[in-house]
């Protein structure tokens, strides 16, 4: 059985009746009149028609398809009457009316199938012209006064206007509606966020409350990221001792960490999640920095070791394990309290340097000791095997 197109009638009005080539179109007051009483009687039909349909349906996955259908054929037509309003030959005040009937019927049937069928509903579907147009005008008067309520002299306050201007450079640059409602979702939660936001800035070095609250949201705009991380290098650089940059790193690494970042919503989709991205920045940036006191260490003991370094090298105990591992046992003996001394800096700094691993013969104590604090998995599992192996080895005596 062959059915109905629901919105053939609407369909036909808004596709033929409306054709730029067709220059004999006139409308009087009577067929306005008579077009009004019968959007209204089409438009009834057609909710009728969708809950008919639905009582019909059986199965979630036909109702969704169903709801979906409807959805994008009424964003399609919405659309559409808006591209035919902006015909010359249409500036008619007798045509706007027309026009205005139409997008106010189907923007009726659009609020129907969405607030009647919200559960069926994808957030990834388009918004039709005339909705992303009211809601941007909203959302960019919203983002203006929000400067204003924070407006002061401080500058984090530039820091906030400068992610407010990334926020609003898209709604004032977009043409074409192309927005979903999970974009928009995202834009309601954000500002939303910046506006309970009182203070900015919790400490001068590090992650402000902003940044705390972008990466939180997800802001992946490129523009803030890159601004972000220089702002970190720059403070980074002040630095000059390695082990206290290290030491930055690290800790800057552990409070991402406790940042539970949602990655159901972004601001840019076709970007990297922003803490993702951050992470990798920061594990580059402390693997440079290891690579780096391990050369200037390397270096340190050929000027003052000389020849006689052959015959100390020599004697060194060679360990099986690699750096990592041996730094996760020798961090895990002095948390469980069975090497006691005054820290653990102290252990690391007393034993590694009598080790050699059968691919390193010179392990830099400093580096063992913050590789310690990010073991890989693979690492853990060894070292456990090999502590494993020292208590079936014991059973046996």
């Amino acid at each position: 059985m062959i059915k109905m197109y629901p919105l053939e009638w609407f369909d036909s009005l808004i596709i033929n009746s409306f054709d730029a080539d067709n220059s004999s179109l006139k409308v009087s007051e009577y067929e306005l009149e008579s077009l009004r009483k019968t959007i209204v009687s089409e438009s009834k039909k057609i909710k009728i028609h969708i809950k008919d349909s639905f009582f019909e349906l059986k199965s979630k996955r036909q109702i969704r398809l169903l709801i979906r259908k409807y959805h994008s054929s009424l964003v399609f037509l919405i659309d559409r009457v808006v591209e035919i309003r902006k015909i010359e030959k249409f500036n008619s005040p007798e045509f706007f009316r027309i026009f205005d009937l139409i997008v106010s019927s189907l923007d009726d049937l659009l609020s129907f199938v969405e607030i009647r069928y919200s559960s069926f509903m994808s957030l990834d579907q388009r918004v039709s012209y005339s909705y992303f147009s009211i809601w941007k005008k909203e959302a960019l008067e919203v983002l203006k006064n929000l400067i204003k309520k924070k407006e002061n002299t401080g500058e984090n306050d530039l820091e906030l206007e400068f992610v407010v201007d990334l926020l609003a450079a898209p709604l004032q640059n977009s043409i074409k509606s192309k927005y979903t409602y999970r974009q928009i979702l995202y834009y309601r939660e954000i500002i939303m966020e910046l506006e309970k936001l009182n203070d900015q800035v919790t400490e001068s070095e590090g992650f402000s409350n902003l940044d705390l609250v972008l990466i939180r949201m997800n802001f992946n705009s490129r523009e803030y990221t890159e601004r972000l991380v220089n702002r970190i290098g720059r403070y980074l650089e002040g630095f000059e001792n390695l082990s206290e940059r290290l030491e930055k790193l690290l800790y800057f690494c552990k409070k991402l960490s406790k940042i539970n970042a949602d990655l159901k919503l972004t601001f840019n989709p076709s970007q990297q999640n922003l803490i993702s991205f951050l992470e990798y920045w920061f594990s580059s940036e402390i693997r440079f920095a290891e690579k780096k006191a391990a050369i200037l260490m390397q270096e340190q003991i050929d000027a003052s070791v000389g020849s006689e370094f052959v015959e100390q090298a020599d004697s060194k105990l060679e360990c099986i394990l690699s750096g990592d591992q041996i730094g996760l046992i020798l961090r895990a003996t002095d948390e469980a309290r069975i090497i006691k001394a005054k820290s653990m800096n102290y252990i690391f700094k007393s034993i590694v340097p009598y080790l050699s691993t059968p691919v390193k013969r010179n392990l830099s104590y400093q580096s063992v000791r913050s590789k310690s604090y990010n073991a890989e998995e693979r690492d853990k599992e060894i070292a456990i095997e090999s502590l494993e192996k020292i208590i079936r080895k014991i059973k046996t005596y």
